[in-house]
């Protein structure tokens, strides 16, 4: 979602009248919320991986009376098609993903070699069909209001007056894209002494891992892994002085915030989604064996992320 508002970007840039709207998981309305370009978000109930057809085709029906112009479909799948056709918008694009010839009629072909990041593949389904050439982007940019900031500070304690480090040890995908509990505890314990507060923030799956990086840090963290909203995590993220983490979808939002980051790379590949933000410092080993984009490590030693030091995240704050 952080990196769709580039593509929202690049439509108000060729169209600043236009009027966007966003058909997304509930979830992610908090961002939307938080992206000036989007008139409105409009509720996606169904459950990753739920095909759901006469649902859907209802819902399609229902947004006919919006009379939308264009719908552009950022998911490959055949089913993430459907709504757009049966509300009867004019013109539907999206990559062909699962042969959607019919429910795309401005279907483009993806050519993985010459669009190679997300963010490009977003944004080249704004431009014309026969564009051949670099696509370039603008980086997200994630506004949040001092009345905000104002209401998480007071809610959780925050000390403005002090340096803040946030430290986000989930990843959604799985271990092979998480940075050693200990690691994160050593660079918590570093900071803490030098005076900075200390802030775990996640979800409430990464609420283990965080607990194990607070214990051996000598909880010297404020842990609110699982304890905040998504837009209360937006909104204290926002406070940050330095964040360190993972390749996950709250590094993203540090890197739409225009925050100091330091984003751990294992699994995954910086090339294909990379933080979207020039202040943004990159580790990655690019070992023999990565990225091999595996949940967990098939060679069973994780080494792209344990041979990371915390000497070496230290080291990059402090420059």
């Amino acid at each position: 979602m952080v990196m769709a508002q580039s593509l929202m970007m690049q439509l108000k840039q060729d169209e600043p009248d236009c009027i966007i709207d966003v058909l997304a998981p509930e979830w992610s309305f908090p961002l939307l919320a938080r992206m000036p370009q989007v008139n409105q978000p409009i509720s996606l109930p169904f459950k990753h991986g739920e095909f759901a057809f006469s649902a859907r085709k209802e819902q399609g029906k229902s947004l006919k009376a919006h009379q939308y112009d264009w719908a552009i479909v950022l998911p490959n799948s055949w089913k993430s098609a459907l709504l757009p056709y049966f509300a009867d918008i004019p013109r539907r694009t999206g990559y062909l993903g699962e042969l959607r010839y019919g429910l795309l009629n401005d279907w483009r072909k993806l050519d993985k070699k010459q669009v190679t990041m997300t963010v490009q593949r977003f944004v080249n389904l704004a431009l014309p069909k026969q564009h051949d050439g670099e696509v370039k982007y603008q980086s997200p940019h994630v506004q949040i209001q001092a009345d905000q900031q104002a209401e998480v500070t007071e809610k959780y304690s925050i000390n403005r007056r002090q340096k803040i480090l946030i430290l986000c040890p989930g990843a959604e995908y799985g271990p092979a894209k998480c940075w050693p509990a200990a690691h994160f505890a050593d660079v918590a314990k570093t900071k803490h002494n030098e005076g900075w507060q200390v802030v775990l923030l996640g979800s409430a799956k990464d609420q283990k891992i965080a607990a194990e990086i607070n214990r051996l840090s000598g909880d010297r963290c404020m842990d609110f892994s699982g304890k905040t909203t998504l837009a209360e995590a937006v909104d204290i993220m926002s406070l940050a002085d330095q964040v360190v983490s993972n390749d996950s979808g709250l590094m993203h939002v540090a890197a739409a915030l225009d925050k100091s980051l330091i984003a751990i790379y294992g699994s995954s590949d910086p090339g294909f989604t990379p933080p979207l933000n020039e202040q943004a410092r990159i580790i990655d080993l690019q070992l023999d064996c990565s990225p091999c984009f595996k949940r967990e490590c098939p060679l069973g030693h994780t080494r792209c992320l344990t041979d990371i030091s915390p000497a070496q995240v230290v080291d990059l704050i402090k420059s």
